[in-house]
């Protein structure tokens, strides 16, 4: 998942620019790229695997000048992306999926169209947007064209000379909200860039919804659709603990979660901890709901160390979990212990930076505990797991029942009360190396988000499109 940030103002807006975008850093840690308008498109990309967002651009600010802008913090291709088109130069920044790039790749080179943005040999999925919007007659309808033909998920700002254009996926698996200050407009895909800047929410946009900020305010262009599949995932793992989508803080579901993981619970602890940063807020309510008290056995160093799951390769994954979690022995040492985490991907930093240092500094036991279901599909609308062979519960399906799990149901893997959803936590806890493991359930965690489960992407769990 990328992040994206947008800005419409009458004065210079750079640093707004800068420092929303960097509001974003939690959502990619590949590309970062920002792009004003003033008498030209003046653009900036930088590589920020290996250093923060603004350490790349701070030294650069001085240099960009514009009222209008774009940002993006990129889960994978360099952007933005500038395109000259028969309507005008624009530049654009994409949020998702292109379930099939492929197709649409071979669709614009049998109309003469080619590509310049390769990144490690790889068309750049939003050149291959812009490319589409660049065929229609106008911005909007190259948006609408976009929304029509892209199976998986994408949204999208673009600016042209008019201002700033925001349009969100068909289905609404990933958010845009608009915020406003005075005469100055902005679009994010977090809430959590507005309060330090100033910014009021006022207006998310619907599915397939497409807007235009300019400098005398909000345009609707193409009005949105009431059906709604939104990433139950934003709660759970991917949201910053600050923002909120359709007016359900991440904060708050992350306590309910835990909640809810205590209520279930009758097993006896000296503490409860929660993998740093995500797993916290969901260990915090556990602790209080079970009374047990809250405690950090193991502390993130500095926010210098990125998101653990994001990076491209296990490799970098591995290392990075490695190095940013640090284990205090005192207060490990005999102790029994809860560990919340948001979910279980891979299952393997969990278990060698997290686990096996409680393990090594002398902890008693160890009992795992997950704010989400056990995740059974490689997600179809955002970058992230792409094959099913990465998932630790897959991995369990097969060791536990070889070539025969592909044909369990995957009702039964999701049911508590069946031998195949217990045979499969007792395997993946066995490859954890956990004295106890638990998931929370769908209905509880449609239960903590609080929106009505047909508003939810569950695809990750159930396999089950809109």
């Amino acid at each position: 998942m990328s992040g994206l940030f947008g800005v419409v103002s009458r004065r210079d807006c750079v640093q707004t620019l800068f420092y929303g975008t960097d509001y974003h850093s939690h959502l990619g840690t590949q590309k970062a790229g920002m792009v004003v308008l003033n008498s030209r498109l003046q653009r900036s990309i930088h590589d920020i695997s290996t250093s923060q967002f603004k350490s790349k651009f701070i030294e650069e600010l001085p240099k960009m000048k514009g009222t209008m802008g774009l940002g993006v913090i990129s889960d994978s291709n360099p952007q933005p992306i500038i395109i000259a088109s028969s309507f005008g130069n624009f530049a654009l920044v994409t949020n998702g999926l292109l379930e099939n790039k492929n197709e649409l790749v071979a669709e614009i080179k049998s109309q003469g169209g080619s590509f310049s943005e390769l990144s490690a040999g790889v068309i750049n999925s939003t050149e291959v947007v812009g490319k589409l919007i660049a065929q229609k007659k106008d911005i909007v309808a190259g948006i609408t064209s976009v929304l029509a033909k892209v199976r998986g998920s994408v949204s999208l700002l673009v600016l042209g000379n008019e201002g700033v254009y925001a349009a969100r996926d068909h289905w609404g698996r990933t958010p845009l909200i608009i915020g406003q200050k005075s005469r100055t407009w902005v679009v994010a895909s977090e809430t959590c860039a507005f309060p330090n800047l100033g910014f009021t929410p006022v207006k998310e946009l619907l599915p397939g919804e497409i807007v235009l900020l300019t400098k005398n305010g909000l345009q609707e262009k193409r009005s949105g659709r009431l059906q709604e599949k939104i990433c139950a995932f934003l709660w759970i793992y991917t949201g910053y603990p600050a923002s909120s989508y359709d007016g359900v803080a991440v904060e708050a579901v992350r306590e309910r979660c835990g909640i809810n993981l205590a209520k279930r619970d009758k097993i006896k602890a000296d503490l409860v901890t929660g993998v740093p940063d995500s797993g916290i807020a969901h260990a915090l309510g556990y602790a209080q709901a079970s009374g047990i008290p809250y405690r950090r056995p193991l502390v993130k160093y500095t926010s210098g160390y990125g998101r653990s799951y994001t990076p491209p390769s296990q490799q970098i994954r591995d290392q990075v979990a490695k190095m940013k979690l640090i284990p205090i022995k005192d207060v490990i040492a005999g102790k029994s212990i809860v560990i919340c985490d948001d979910s279980i991907v891979r299952g393997t930093q969990l278990k060698n930076q997290a686990l096996e240092k409680l393990w090594h500094d002398g902890a008693k036991a160890i009992h795992v505990r997950i704010a989400c279901p056990p995740l059974l599909f490689p997600c179809r609308y955002c970058l992230s797991t792409r094959t099913r062979k990465e998932l630790a519960a897959r991995r369990a399906i097969k060791k536990a029942y070889g070539s025969a799990g592909k044909k369990i149901p995957v009702a039964k893997l999701l049911d508590e009360t069946t031998p195949e959803y217990q045979k499969m936590i007792k395997t993946i806890c066995q490859e954890l190396g956990a004295t106890s493991l638990r998931y929370q359930s769908i209905k509880e965690m449609v239960k903590a988000i609080g929106l009505p489960r047909n508003r939810l992407c569950l695809f990750c769990w159930n396999g089950q499109e809109a």
